[in-house]
């Protein structure tokens, strides 16, 4: 029996992109809190049905940017932010940190071809006017290496990803490479292997780590149902086998947000989802 480390209640919709009778969608995303208080949405974008890799059609050029007073909301739309280079096909799974009074935000900008997608860095003072870095990429990995998620453990940076083994595919990963100055990465190790075997898409999608209790979980969304979301136990922060599976939850792309009151809330989206959700995470033990 699969050991229980937690448990999502009912998610409720906290934020809907649609504009007037035109349905739009978000997709991986990421929740971060200025300096004044004020929450900032971030995530992938376009209008319904999706068709994100049909740029001539409804290329997911450019990222969502709503905000809110409170979490739970009421949210406000605001203007896109970041629209792509010429050298990037589009823009994906957004994640936004603070440090030293600069926003850095890490996505994946696609690349050349299939086999070179490049996890990009753009940073900001503000959260509303982003700078691309000028020694992009930080990250060429695998096959289609995206959806960053970056935490400080001890003296170093980590930015976990998604990925494959090989640069042509094969056993679908989570990898982390360290940094000590978030711009400049190492090359990336192999911090969880699946089964499934492939190229794009896979069951590692949209990784996503946090801490708590002296023990490390793994957040991956599955794809084995697009609603699903599979949580791993570790000692380490560079180790999970599929055997560490401790919950699951219905949601794709979830992140994890702790608040300073000791509630924690998981986020699900997507396409045909309506919007962004929240549902209040209790942790087991």
């Amino acid at each position: 029996m699969t050991k229980t480390a937690l448990r999502v209640g009912d998610f409720k919709r906290i934020y809907d992109p649609s504009i007037g009778e035109e349905a739009w969608y978000i997709n991986d995303h990421n929740f971060i809190q200025d300096e004044a208080g004020q929450w900032h949405l971030f995530g992938i974008t376009q209008k319904e049905p999706p068709a994100p890799l049909k740029h001539w059609q409804q290329p997911e050029w450019f990222f969502a940017h709503a905000t809110a007073p409170d979490l739970l909301g009421p949210w406000t739309r605001q203007e896109p932010v970041l629209h792509t280079a010429p050298d990037e096909p589009h823009v994906w799974a957004p994640y936004v940190l603070q440090h030293d009074g600069l926003y850095y935000l890490y996505y994946c900008g696609g690349g050349k071809d299939a086999a070179h997608y490049r996890i990009q860095l753009a940073t900001s003072k503000d959260l509303w006017h982003w700078e691309r870095h000028p020694e992009n990429p930080m990250v060429v990995d695998g096959f289609h290496a995206r959806d960053p998620m970056v935490m400080r453990i001890g003296d170093q940076w980590v930015l976990y990803y998604t990925a494959t083994h090989t640069p042509t595919g094969g056993h679908w990963v989570v990898k982390a490479s360290t940094s000590s100055d978030l711009v400049h990465w190492s090359e990336g190790k192999e911090v969880f292997r699946s089964e499934g075997i492939g190229t794009a898409g896979g069951p590692t999608e949209s990784p996503h780590v946090l801490t708590r209790n002296g023990k490390w979980y793994l957040f991956t969304c599955t794809n084995t149902g697009y609603n699903d979301t599979t949580v791993y136990e570790s000692d380490s922060p560079f180790h999970w086998e599929l055997a560490d599976e401790v919950g699951k939850f219905p949601a794709h792309a979830a992140e994890i947000i702790a608040m300073p009151d000791g509630k924690w809330y998981a986020s699900r989206c997507g396409w045909g989802q309506g919007g962004v959700y929240l549902a209040e995470l209790t942790w087991e033990r």
